[in-house]
């Protein structure tokens, strides 16, 4: 993640001022204060700006800096106090949350922090290859309802790369949540650096440990209140894992309540997957957002149970009228006309990961009749 990695750099910074004999060790743990103002200083001094190089900076800072008196640097603050962006980053116990979002390059320039609100979700190749089972698992057991063929090519990669994230991250997220049942069974804390893992991670986790997945599939406008609800569910469980697991290895009685509810939690990511699915593939969204739709229209002229009748009485009308209009076309070009009608067909077959096959021309699928919207649209949501 792109934060915790800024995060690191500024641990970086401190080791290296230490090792060059800067700052002391003993400084450096017995004053964090210090040592964060002076890696501040290094990242500002090492920041590009303009024309100017190294030298050019440490120059005029030298020439500066004597010159700065405190009754000044009061004044600049108070004439930004109202500056959120001012206020120093405090690394107390309290707010290890709110320090996690706002690194220390977010004081220095105001513009980071605002392009940095989000947590970048990144993933861990082990996790992609623990998913690899379930993601195999979900095609073969929903590809079906969906209309899709597990044995054509198309069907899985067209969705494999928002399936294959979203399921790697969750899997990236349990594998913490693994690593922290571990610690609270020995004892002791677990050496995350070895894994990857560093205490930020673990904070992240326990706020908000969904939120970097949700921002993305937010701004590829693929999250939706349900998945939203299976995510807290997902954290709900997480949490309901930690627990019993502390329960049972303290000897403590556990509550049967409590271990259904953990074993209905824990597929989450198979609805939240499935979800995606039907987003992914614009499933039904003409209901959801109120767009037109024939049938949709047809089923309030006629009625659910006439409706795909009516429909499919008009289609055979339209087809007869355009095979007249076919016919008294020119013959070159209405073969032209019917090749190229043929190539789209396939084309479009291919786009949605279909077969091409049936028909050259294609072939009618009425889906089933949704007869009451608003209790689909409140499912939905």
């Amino acid at each position: 993640m792109e934060e915790l990695r800024r995060l690191e750099k500024f641990q970086s910074v401190v080791s290296a001022i230490t090792s060059h004999g800067l700052l002391s060790s003993s400084s450096s743990s017995s004053d964090p204060a210090s040592s964060r103002f002076l890696s501040s200083l290094v990242l500002f001094l090492v920041q590009p700006c303009g024309d100017l190089d190294i030298g050019s900076k440490l120059g005029l800072a030298s020439d500066f800096l004597p010159k700065i008196t405190g009754p000044f640097l009061e004044e600049i603050s108070m004439s930004i106090q109202g500056d959120n962006e001012t206020k120093p980053v405090d690394t107390s116990s309290e707010s290890q949350k709110s320090y996690l979002k706002r690194s220390v390059m977010d004081n220095i320039d105001p513009y980071t922090s605002q392009k940095h609100q989000q947590v970048v979700p990144m993933l861990r190749l082990d996790a992609m290859k623990r998913a690899n089972s379930t993601l195999e698992d979900f095609s073969r057991s929903y590809f079906m309802f969906h209309g899709l063929d597990i044995n054509e090519p198309q069907s899985i990669f067209r969705y494999l790369p928002v399936l294959s994230f979203t399921e790697s991250y969750i899997y990236q997220m349990d594998a913490l949540n693994e690593k922290i049942v571990s610690e609270s069974a020995c004892g002791s804390q677990v050496t995350y650096s070895s894994n990857g893992w560093n205490a930020e991670s673990r904070v992240l986790f326990e706020t908000d440990p969904l939120k970097p997945l949700g921002d993305l599939l937010e701004r590829e406008g693929l999250l939706t209140q349900r998945i939203q609800q299976e995510f807290k569910s997902g954290e709900e469980y997480w949490a309901l894992e930690r627990r019993l697991c502390r329960v049972l290895s303290n000897k403590n009685k556990i509550c049967l309540e409590d271990v259904m509810r953990a074993i209905h939690l824990k597929s989450f990511d198979y609805r939240v997957l499935n979800l995606l699915l039907y987003k992914l593939r614009g499933e039904e969204d003409d209901v959801v957002e109120n767009h037109f739709n024939v049938l949709r229209m047809f089923v309030g002229i006629f009625g659910p149970s006439n409706a795909p009748t009516e429909l499919a009485k008009q289609i055979s009308e339209a087809e007869e009228k355009y095979e007249e209009i076919m016919k008294s076309l020119d013959p070159h070009l209405s073969s032209n006309y019917k090749r190229r009608c043929e190539e789209a067909t396939k084309e479009e077959k291919k786009s949605l990961g279909g077969k091409v096959c049936g028909h050259s021309l294609g072939t009618w699928n009425i889906p089933a009749v949704i007869s009451d919207e608003e209790a689909y649209r409140a499912a939905q949501r």
